[in-house]
């Protein structure tokens, strides 16, 4: 290069940038390197450490100009006194010592996607598709394909993408810093789906960390922790008509419908190898197996815990490090995306847990993410869980509850999930939770509700009713909290459902004592009834109570085997029967004896027990009459959905109540005995005057039981009892739930008396018209019969004057013939003679 150009590169290149680069620490790699108009020409700046030659050509390659090295370091650049490439239309060819020739694009020619709108929205916290800027996206521009990325980091001296592309190099691909809110974006050619990647962070105090990518789409299998780059774009839906049927459903439509929840951990619904860490199905085999069996049993929903890509198996997808990409245990992100459409192929639905309460201090998680704190509270009092162990979200940082929203909308709109259940949300409201005194800092008003953990939810609850409204929000809330379920335009939280844990605790507790002990704590099933409406509840029986030996569903039971598979279909008939919707964990459906693990399958083997079959008819059973009477859930949140007949002997322990659906018809009873002593002719009062039909037993042999069955629909006594006029007598077996189905009548006995009465009169005035009806109908068959005895004598009469005359006119017509005959014979005769005498006369 002649010495003049040099010169002029030379000054025209920012030597402290420069110091910066070869220092790791610039954050604005694109004022020093790519292209850049130099007066009238252009000069082009490269950093490639360990090169021999850098040569930059035209993207046919046709033109090649070798570029002059400025530094030992590793700096090139060429300068052209003309504009010789338009934008990022050249590519820069590298040779390294080793022989290795790279020809590819230059990251830094290319202009930033991140627009000065993005960064106004994300810093008021209203970018709900930031998801869309953020992260690692597949890409082509201008031709060039490749992955362009972007990371938020305002506290970072300096950003690189690392990978195996780069030898994690962070010296060879800094990021550039847009002008405002801290976001890092690069451009790199020739980066494809597949490709591993971290973000390499440098501290303003010069430490370096290497972070996976918050809103990355994809991670590496454990223990493994960096970011894949994927491209969830390429996933081709086939669930149209399935999603906009979805946001056809209000709000007020979604309280009213069926939810017979199935929860789910797919790692050890079933595995593929036991005793493997990495003996998992897929989500793509797992797909068919999931939706036949949940189909099978009846269930409505399915409901998956832990997702978001997590490191930790046993924290169950609960400390969550990456929100923006399902775990790889299963496959990759596209695989979840089959899995979720299959799932409504099959008419199922997915919720999905969510964890916006908390997330770990994991190395390349998002504590600590750029050296400061930045997604976690910065005042440890607000920041941190000291029991937990995991850091607490900043959620008054307004990008932070954008991070949270945007995820809430992602799984929804990118993954097509249909509910989000929010984990730990008390733990969000509440600052004092799980701290002693000391431990919390109050709120702006000395209290200890966490203000700005509140208005988020608030937020995301609207903001997802807007965008998505056949979405929705359930809450883990195990307070009191008012209003958690109410509209946020009412100044609740938004959420469409919570999860009942006081009817949950009362009701284990309660199902867990001897039977002789009952009598005296009826209040614990009864007591739910008094707030069932305060909120729209979910009854659950979830993962958490059949862990940390808390023992399974059926080792909770008391008594002997047979007893505890009793009492437990009892308990399922009675929640079943309860308004809520409905939530069981995997394995309960068949009382599994273990408690559940992670690390294993469920114990498939014990449906070999016929115990065991039985019980996984009756879910079965209880789903299939759930889902055919909207009696069990159509007024879930309305007190006319249920009543209470007797709930006043606690001496008896055998309660009974009514459900009641949107029309009279299929009204259903039901009848719980939580004693192991069998009832029979035992009275049961009844809501009206009409016939009772039992449709379920779990007594049932079918279930497991003896088969103590009331066959004969009953007919209810006038018999008053304490709440209501009339009774019926069955057999009620011992440890049981028995279900009457029965059409609602305003039927009174001094009214069916008078109806039997009226009956009987209706009968003898119908009898005595049937008579009348019955001899009007034989004189017309009489008179009918005469006409037509007297037509056909007529028409014979007609027949034969008809042949008389036909006679008499043949004859006629036989003298009219003679006579013409004649006739003619004189006119010939005489007109012969008159011939002869013209002839004579002529002559």
């Amino acid at each position: 290069m002649e010495v003049g150009m040099r010169k002029r590169i030379e000054e025209w290149i920012n030597w402290v940038l420069y110091d910066e680069l070869i220092a790791s620490k610039i954050n604005a790699p694109k004022h020093l390197l790519g292209i850049h108009d130099y007066g009238e020409g252009q000069i082009i700046v490269v950093y490639k450490p360990g090169a021999i030659r850098v040569e930059v050509t035209s993207r046919t390659g046709k033109k090649v100009h070798n570029m002059e090295r400025m530094t030992n370091e590793g700096l090139y650049a060429i300068y052209f006194e003309k504009k010789e490439y338009d934008g990022n239309k050249y590519n820069v060819v590298t040779t390294y010592e080793d022989g290795t020739v790279v020809n590819s694009a230059d990251p830094y020619s290319f202009e930033s996607l991140i627009t000065d709108f993005d960064t106004y929205l994300f810093a008021e916290g209203r970018h709900y598709n930031i998801y869309e800027k953020l992260g690692a996206h597949p890409m082509t521009i201008d031709g060039v394909s490749g992955t362009y990325f972007a990371v938020w980091a305002p506290h970072a001296r300096r950003v690189s993408v690392v990978g195996d592309f780069n030898l994690w190099d962070g010296n060879v691909n800094p990021m550039q810093i847009t002008a405002n809110e801290g976001i890092y974006e690069l451009f790199l050619p020739g980066i494809e789906p597949g490709a591993v990647y971290k973000y390499q962070i440098m501290t303003r105090y010069g430490e370096i960390l290497y972070k996976a990518d918050p809103y990355g789409n994809q991670c590496q299998m454990r223990p493994e922790n960096a970011s894949v780059v994927a491209d969830i774009s390429s996933y081709k839906w086939k669930d149209s008509s399935w999603m906009k049927e979805r946001d056809k459903v209000s709000r007020t439509d979604r309280m009213r419908m069926p939810m017979a929840i199935y929860e789910m951990h797919l790692g050890s619904w079933r595995k593929k190898v036991e005793d493997d860490d990495a003996g998992f199905y897929s989500y793509r085999e797992l797909a068919p197996m999931v939706a036949d069996y949940v189909k099978e049993m009846g269930y409505t929903h399915i409901e998956l815990m832990g997702i978001s890509e997590y490191p930790f198996d046993g924290s169950w997808g609960y400390q969550v490090t990456n929100y923006y990409a399902p775990t790889s245990r299963y496959g990759a992100a596209v695989d979840f995306m089959y899995f979720v459409d299959y799932m409504h192929s099959k008419g199922i639905s997915v919720i999905l847990d969510w964890v916006p309460a908390h997330f770990p201090r994991d190395a390349h998680g998002l504590g600590r993410f750029d050296g400061m704190p930045l997604y976690e509270h910065p005042d440890p009092r607000r920041g941190e869980h000291p029991d937990w162990g995991t850091y607490i979200f900043d959620y008054g940082r307004n990008e932070v509850a954008n991070f949270l929203t945007a995820n809430a909308l992602f799984w929804v709109e990118k993954f097509h999930i249909d509910g989000l259940r929010v984990d730990a949300v008390a733990s969000m409201l509440y600052l004092d939770y799980g701290k002693q005194d000391g431990q919390w800092l109050p709120n702006e008003h000395g209290g200890n509700e966490n203000l700005e953990a509140i208005a988020l939810m608030q937020n995301i609850n609207r903001i997802m009713e807007e965008r998505n409204p056949g979405a929705y929000l359930i809450a883990e809330e195990s307070t009191a909290w008012a209003g958690v379920t109410a509209p946020a335009s009412m100044d609740g939280l938004g959420f469409l459902f919570k999860w009942n844990m006081g009817w949950m605790n009362d009701f284990l507790e309660y199902m867990q004592m001897d039977p002789y002990f009952r009598q005296n704590n009826q209040n614990m099933l009864t007591f739910s009834l008094s707030y069932a409406y305060a909120e729209n509840y979910v009854l659950v029986i979830s993962h958490d109570e059949v862990v940390h030996l808390k023992r399974s569903m059926i080792e909770k039971m008391p008594g002997s085997e047979e007893n505890k598979f009793a009492n437990l279909r009892t308990a399922y008939g009675f929640m079943y029967g309860h308004p809520g919707k409905k939530l069981l964990f995997m394995g309960q459906e068949f009382a599994q004896p273990r408690e559940w693990s992670e690390a294993r399958s469920l114990d498939w083997f014990v449906l070999d027990n016929p115990l065991n079959q039985g019980m996984e008819r009756y879910v079965k059973a209880l789903n299939k009459l759930y889902n055919t009477n909207d009696a069990m859930y159509a007024n879930d949140t309305d007190p006319m959905g249920f009543e209470w007949t007797d709930c006043d002997h606690p001496d008896m322990s055998i309660l009974s109540f009514v459900r009641r659906g949107s029309t009279p018809k299929k009204q259903l009873l039901f009848v719980c005995n939580f004693t192991p002593v069998e009832r029979d002719d035992y009275s049961i009062p009844v809501p009206c005057y009409t016939t009772y039909k039992e449709i379920l037993n779990s007594d049932d042999v079918q279930f497991g039981g003896k088969g103590r069955l009331n066959i004969k629909a009953v007919k209810a006594m006038d018999k008053k009892n304490a709440r209501t006029p009339y009774s019926i007598d069955i057999t009620v077996p011992p440890l049981s739930t028995v279900v009457f189905e029965y059409d609602y009548t305003d039927m009174t006995p001094e009214l069916e008396k008078k109806e039997a009465k009226a009956k009987v009169a209706a009968k003898k005035r119908v009898d005595a018209a049937k008579k009348k009806a019955a001899a009007a109908q034989k004189k017309a068959e009489q008179i009918k019969n005469d006409a037509e005895k007297e037509v056909s004598e007529l028409k014979k009469d007609a027949e034969k004057k008809n042949a008389e005359l036909k006679k008499d006119a043949s004859e006629i017509s036989k003298r009219f013939k003679d006579d013409i005959a004649d006739m003619e014979k004189s006119v010939t005769v005489v007109a012969n003679d008159i011939r002869k005498d013209i002839k004579s006369r002529k002559k």
